[in-house]
């Protein structure tokens, strides 16, 4: 019987443990997605109350603490952390049981086993240290786990202010870039969209009548994200998009917008197709990585909406095909070689074939990994997930070109799924070599494993 969690947790051959503590475990930290919280970076923020830092903002975690019966609502800070470790007992085979303990060994040296009965004990000392460790500030984080980039998700009427504190501070010297995420513009459908152009009008200094006016006030706020050190953009799609319309069909569905009348399905895939598409070539002149985030049914429990809002553990992964149109959006900027680079996630693994043939038709223009399978995502970033995707990346195109993990978190206690990740990456070749589908080489499959954690996402997103 193994240890539990010990350090060579998830690696099952000699070759996986060299490959993970002589290569994998020493490599630095890029997580171009995530959503953490640009001022809370700025301030070198340090937080006092392992509730507020560990629970506040993690939907993964309610949503199991809702299932194990207990609720977000009317808690103290203690009482939060005591459901949570209740709920804990009950998640054998959920990677939150794993993340939970690599965080509390990482962050605070806590190697016990989280429970009810030793819950307070925890909660104080996780306390105490955040309160007095200088490692557990923002930016100690950032320097305790080896962050070499940190990439937050932004909208384009944001001022990036906090960005320019941090890009002017001395105490870290980790990278911290905005991504320029404009669903709000492209959700023509959602409420809100009229009062959201009024102030994308504002902070560009565009005028708003015609979809071109549109798409001029977003390309001005990219210029302005670009000068601010943006590398990457992010959309997040339910599914693949591409109706084409012409300009006075589209500028005849905005000003119906504009009026208060919600477009219909069949009216807001053209929309989003034409501000996709020509974004997609803008992002192109400028070097830009497109990331689409495909597969969600959002905000399922409209009461539970009503109540807490957006990203609040309420979605759910969705199930429609997008091989077509997405080939059909990829190829109308492909014809004319303004496809940007691009990565493709989906919520849904019956994809990964889709994607991961669909991506090999756009390879090449000298770029290596152009066009990237993404990780598995959200629902899909525990050890199954993960070796899924590798697996089918592997099988359909070329593993060694992959850019890695991200968090996709809110939480500055997530940089251990990074390591959760090269543990599972380095076990998968390890098996390849131990049942001798590999040669082994170390300089070579080292090498591998080094880019996939980390050099692959430096270059990529140079």
């Amino acid at each position: 019987m193994k240890k539990f969690m010990d350090k060579d947790f998830l690696l099952e051959t000699d070759v996986a443990r060299e490959l993970y503590h002589d290569h994998a475990e020493r490599m630095p930290i890029y997580d171009f997605h995530c959503h953490l919280i640009p001022a809370e970076i700025s301030q070198n923020k340090r937080f006092d109350n392992i509730s507020d830092i560990w629970l506040g903002g993690d939907h993964y975690k309610w949503r199991q603490m809702r299932t194990a019966g207990y609720t977000e609502q009317n808690l103290d800070k203690w009482s939060k952390f005591l459901d949570w470790a209740k709920t804990m007992e009950g998640l054998i085979g959920n990677p939150l049981f794993h993340w939970t303990h690599l965080e509390l060994q990482r962050y605070f040296g806590i190697y016990d086993v989280l429970c009810e009965k030793n819950a307070k004990k925890i909660y104080d000392e996780c306390n105490r240290l955040l309160q007095t460790d200088p490692s557990l500030s923002v930016y100690g984080i950032f320097k305790k786990f080896n962050v070499y980039g940190v990439v937050t998700t932004d909208d384009p009427v944001d001022d990036l202010a906090e960005h320019k504190k941090i890009a002017q501070s001395a105490e870290t010297s980790t990278l911290v870039k905005p991504a320029y995420r404009p669903d709000k513009a492209l959700n023509i459908d959602k409420a809100g969209f009229p009062e959201y152009l009024k102030k994308l009008s504002e902070v560009s200094g565009v005028e708003i009548k015609t979809a071109e006016d549109v798409l001029s006030a977003l390309i001005s706020r990219l210029d302005y994200f670009v000068s601010c050190g943006c590398v990457v953009t992010d959309h997040a799609l339910e599914t693949s998009v591409y109706e084409e319309a012409s300009l006075d069909e589209l500028n005849a569905i905005l000003q119906k917008a504009m009026a208060g009348e919600k477009a219909d399905k069949l009216q807001a895939e053209k929309w989003r197709t034409y501000m996709l598409c020509s974004l997609g070539r803008e992002y192109a002149k400028r070097g830009l990585v497109m990331q689409l985030h495909i597969g969600s049914i959002r905000d399922n429990n409209t009461e539970r909406f009503n109540a807490l809002g957006p990203d609040t553990g309420y979605d759910a992964v969705l199930d429609l095909p997008l091989a077509e149109k997405l080939s059909r959006f990829m190829d109308s900027m492909e014809r004319t070689g303004s496809l940007p680079k691009t990565i493709l996630y989906t919520l849904n693994p019956k994809d990964y074939y889709s994607l991961g043939t669909l991506m090999g038709c756009f390879q090449g223009r000298g770029i290596a990994g152009k066009i990237q399978l993404g990780s598995a995502w959200w629902f899909c970033d525990h050890r199954d997930g993960m070796e899924e995707q590798m697996k089918k990346l592997a099988n359909l195109g070329t593993l060694s070109k992959f850019v890695g993990m991200l968090t996709d978190s809110r939480s500055f206690l997530s940089y251990p799924r990074h390591e959760y990740f090269r543990r599972i990456l380095c076990n998968i070749i390890g098996g390849w070599v131990e049942n001798g589908e590999l040669p082994w080489d170390e300089n070579w499959l080292g090498g591998i494993v080094e880019d996939i954690s980390f050099n692959n996402a430096k270059n990529y997103f140079a």
